[in-house]
């Protein structure tokens, strides 16, 4: 669904890292291992990463992508069965895990300009001869949004820039309003399915969204085959289920659909999308914003066709036709399995996605084939004799593109073992070249800034972390590069949505990790039938130097949470985190407090009316809402303890080797249920899937996070009840969590 660079519309790694010893001369210090385990077990990983080989990521990937692969397609399972085949003679208790899911699929798309001119769209991608799979016809599924409504509109046009609030607050300045009204959208600035969202609840009858080229076409770069870039026929595909609602089936959202389940009729389920919605190239898109009158669009609004850019409404005219078919179709969870000798109740649990909109390369087949890779080499360090001491469950999701289905379904459908027994969950997606990019859990910062350090960059011989210390002295934010010379740790993103941790993190409470490589692959073949084998091998990482980086790197992850004697968490970045989210959300409510005060003031003196231009239309903006002063007395207070805990664990933990196995076992425990601490069992405010408190998706961003969701949102929306409800939520999980680390270090005393 999105990759960790370029879908993704906060950066995963906010901020450097400190300088550090060479650790050339020693032997580096692990996480959870003493002197002599650690040792064995850097061993381990020297044997796991010889095993390695680009070539069959390759081959693998050649095969995978030879067909068009969406969820419930028969190459889908074809792929499905080939995982599972090769889990199985490596060693691995392998299986399909089948659920049922609903899938839309277009039978009409229409979109054709009415007046002042006639234009019918194509709504097609133009295949070429230098992409060997571009010619395919027989399963290919055509530029379309799944979970769009059916809809037969015609109407008058309106430009909304990326259709997020903020653009409707400024069409609302320039008089302008959508009711009744289609409006086109550009494909940026949030996830696709916010578009829609937003322009149903301002009234709008449907949606149109495009790709200009400013983001990913000829203005980034040349343009496909020449180039990486998106060609004007190119169009992005995708899902707009009202994912910041509810990942998963929209008719099933928080269970699984059986005898006693029913599932909800298609008016019922809340998460699908109320208007008609069709993604078309900039091919397309051209006649009708060429068409546009209007006001001319503020300049920040502008993309790179050669107009100028019209917000409407009219006298662009368009009728937009869309009927689909909605299918309940069979979804292919591969699930393989690695027992554990000491704890087989513990599971380390690694995933990525097979399913694709089209061929699917770089999404998701260039992870698929890494963490393929990876099982492999655990299956031949299992004939040597080596076992984990924890259960290793591999997983490849079946239809996470339409909206985390597969993974979503197995989470619902095992949610009472997972409470007990899933330890950790590792997620990648779509791989390219570049740098790491790690996002996840902030108990598990340390341990990512562990697993950077002992994988090296096959482009510049260093560690994959020095490098993007590198990177963020240069490129970071003033924080960020001040933070890369002077902490030891470089931070780790938070996670919203966007992939299949979703179910896992936000849901259960199972602490998780989203990791992938990035930032010199650019290009504009997401979602497109230009995701293919030819386009990755020519203009992202040709010869998988970093999909077996890729693999190093989760190979790691999985063989020390398998491994390790302590689990490796730790709660001190954990607690600096939570302390940097409480100071931002802070300044947010004073900065609303300020800039409604100043609006106020200004317009009260009559400023605006004096200001305008008369002859453009004026319309007086409403006196705004003053923020009251928030007791955040109780998170305060809760941040204090949290932070002595931390302190607390990290001098206990030293004498944690000596414990005997029943007090380390009950130790593991505690600690892999801290992140359940964290959920609330109400969830969030208007969806109450999402039980996360200190990270969800963005109600208005989608994969977007917002940390202290609930807080931060109430300040976001000016309701100043529901931001105080959250301070007392937020510091009452805080309190819980507290009280389960002041346990782990506790235990052996």
């Amino acid at each position: 669904m999105h990759h960790l660079f370029k879908r993704t519309f906060i950066p995963i790694l906010l901020s450097g890292l400190a300088a550090v010893p060479s650790l050339a001369q020693q032997q580096p210090s692990l996480l959870g291992f003493g002197t002599e385990a650690a040792k064995k077990e850097l061993d381990l990983e020297a044997a796991f990463d010889k095993q390695l080989q680009a070539n069959n990521l390759r081959d693998w990937m050649k095969r995978m992508t030879a067909f068009p692969h969406q969820l419930g397609s028969p190459y889908g399972l074809n792929n499905a069965l080939f995982l599972r085949d090769k889990l199985v003679s490596w060693g691995f208790d392998a299986r399909l895990d089948t659920v049922h899911v609903l899938f839309p699929m277009p039978k009409v798309r229409i979109l054709e300009l009415t007046e002042p001119t006639k234009f019918k769209a194509s709504l097609t991608e133009k295949p070429l001869k230098e992409d060997a799979t571009s010619a395919q016809t027989k399963d290919v599924l055509p530029p379309y949004h799944a979970f769009s409504a059916n809809g037969d509109v015609t109407a008058e046009l309106v430009f909304v820039n990326y259709g997020v609030p903020d653009d409707y607050e400024e069409l609302a300045k320039l008089g302008v309003d959508v009711k009744g009204k289609i409006v086109i959208a550009k494909y940026g600035g949030s996830w696709r399915g916010i578009k829609p969202k937003v322009a149903y609840e301002h009234g709008a009858i449907g949606c149109i969204i495009y790709s200009d080229p400013k983001e990913d076409g000829y203005f980034q770069g040349d343009v496909y085959p020449k180039g990486a870039f998106k060609n004007e026929s190119g169009v992005q595909r995708g899902s707009v289920v009202d994912l910041p609602l509810a990942p998963g089936d929209p008719l099933t959202n928080g269970f699984v659909a059986d005898a006693q389940h029913k599932r909800l009729s298609l008016e019922e389920a809340p998460a699908m999308m109320k208007i008609p919605v069709l993604p078309i190239s900039y091919g397309d898109a051209l006649p009708l914003l060429k068409a546009l009158g209007g006001q001319v669009a503020p300049a920040t609004w502008r993309g790179a066709l050669p107009i100028t850019y019209h917000v409407g409404p009219g006298p662009a005219k368009v009728h937009l036709k869309l009927e689909f078919n909605f299918d309940i179709v069979p979804c292919y969870n591969v699930i393989a399995t690695l027992k554990g000798s000491e704890f087989p109740d513990q599971w380390v649990i690694r995933g990525n996605h097979h399913d694709a909109w089209v061929f699917g390369a770089a999404d998701p087949v260039s992870g698929a084939v890494a963490e393929l890779e990876e099982a492999r080499a655990l299956g031949e360090l299992v004939k040597t004799g080596w076992k984990p001491k924890r259960t290793i469950v591999y997983c490849w999701w079946d239809g996470e593109e339409p909206g985390l289905l597969g993974s979503t379904e197995w989470v619902e459908k095992y949610q009472s073992i997972l409470k007990e027994k899933a330890v950790v969950y590792l997620n990648s997606d779509g791989n390219g070249r570049g740098y790491l990019g790690a996002g996840g859990s902030h108990t598990l910062e340390k341990f990512v800034n562990q697993v950077g350090r002992d994988v090296t960059d096959p482009e510049k011989g260093t560690s994959v972390i020095e490098r993007l210390r590198s990177r963020t002295i240069l490129n970071g934010s003033p924080t960020a590069k001040q933070e890369a010379r002077s902490r030891t740790d470089l931070r780790i993103g938070a996670l919203g949505s966007g992939s299949d941790y979703t179910p896992f993190i936000q849901h259960l409470g199972i602490a998780s990790l989203n990791i992938g490589y990035g930032g010199e692959d650019a290009g504009g073949d997401y979602h497109s039938i230009f995701d293919s084998y030819d386009h990755y091998t020519r203009f992202k990482d040709g010869d998988f130097a970093y999909g077996v980086t890729l693999a190093k790197t989760l190979g790691r992850s999985v063989l020390r949470f398998a491994n390790a004697d302590v689990l490796p968490f730790d709660f001190s970045n954990f607690a600096n985190t939570v302390q940097g989210y409480t100071a931002e959300v802070k300044k947010e409510l004073e900065a609303a407090r300020t800039k409604a005060e100043d609006h106020n003031k200004v317009l009260g003196e009559g400023r605006f009316e004096a200001a305008a231009d008369p002859k453009d239309p004026f319309v007086n903006p409403a006196v705004e809402s003053v923020a009251p002063y928030l007791n955040f007395a109780p998170l305060d207070n809760a941040l204090v303890r949290l932070e002595q805990s931390a302190k607390a664990f990290a001098s206990a933990s030293s004498k944690f080797s000596a414990l005997p196995a029943d007090k380390l076992k009950e130790l593991n425990e505690i600690l892999y249920k801290t992140e359940r601490k964290l959920i609330h069992a109400d969830g969030l405010p208007r969806r109450p899937w999402y039980r996360h408190q200190i990270y969800a998706p963005g109600f208005y961003t989608g994969y977007g996070v917002k940390t202290l969701p609930m807080i931060r949102e109430a300040i976001e929306q000016k309701n100043w009840k529901e931001a105080e409800e959250g301070i007392l939520r937020v510091s009452g999980v805080l309190e819980g969590f507290v009280g389960e680390v002041e346990k782990a270090s506790g235990v052996g005393r």
